[in-house]
């Protein structure tokens, strides 16, 4: 009988040696976890916005390198420039070349996309997170010289607002075709 006393009494005084959380405690805890769930949730927010000014920067730089190479490629192999027809007549919105016979057009459509269409249809150059505008091309070259070159203009700007404002770069090249 002794056994059971020792063990009832060894369980009676654990239940009175244990003490609850007080209210208090319970208040500082919360407290604390509040703080830094906000300041975890700051610092996530923010890894956030820096990923997507990165990702809006590199896709206005992307696209620009893309279209200036396209154009270098295309220009190069060309024949001749059609639009536009007259060295220092610059054109907005538009210009067009001649590779093997058939007629390369650049333009921007009305939803600011860099469009290149071809006998094989429309191709579209820049992608869906950038738009292209004040599109110009010029001749140039003088009157007795040759006049094989166009100096070409564009602005790609980015279709995601970052917390600073739109990314935008201007781009400009002079391009020439190759002598035959």
């Amino acid at each position: 009988m002794i056994k059971i006393f020792n063990f009832q009494f060894s369980i009676s005084y654990l239940r009175s040696s244990q003490k609850g959380v007080s209210m208090i405690e319970l208040i500082l805890y919360m407290g604390i976890l509040a703080v830094m769930l906000t300041i975890l949730t700051s610092i996530f927010v923010s890894a956030l916005d820096v990923q997507s000014e990165s990702q809006t920067t590199s896709s206005v730089e992307q696209d620009g390198n893309y279209i200036l190479s396209r154009l270098a490629y295309d220009i190069h192999r060309a024949q001749s420039i059609n639009i536009p027809s007259y060295n220092g007549l610059p054109t907005i919105d538009n210009f067009q070349i001649v590779i093997d016979g058939v007629n390369y057009t650049y333009s921007v459509d009305g939803n600011n996309n860099l469009i290149l269409t071809d006998n094989s249809g429309q191709n579209n150059l820049n992608n869906y997170g950038s738009s292209i505008s004040d599109l110009s091309a010029q001749r140039l070259g003088n009157a007795g010289g040759v006049e094989n070159t166009l100096r070409i203009n564009f602005t790609v700007t980015s279709r995601t607002k970052r917390i600073s404002g739109f990314e935008t770069k201007n781009f400009e090249t002079n391009l020439s075709l190759r002598r035959q």
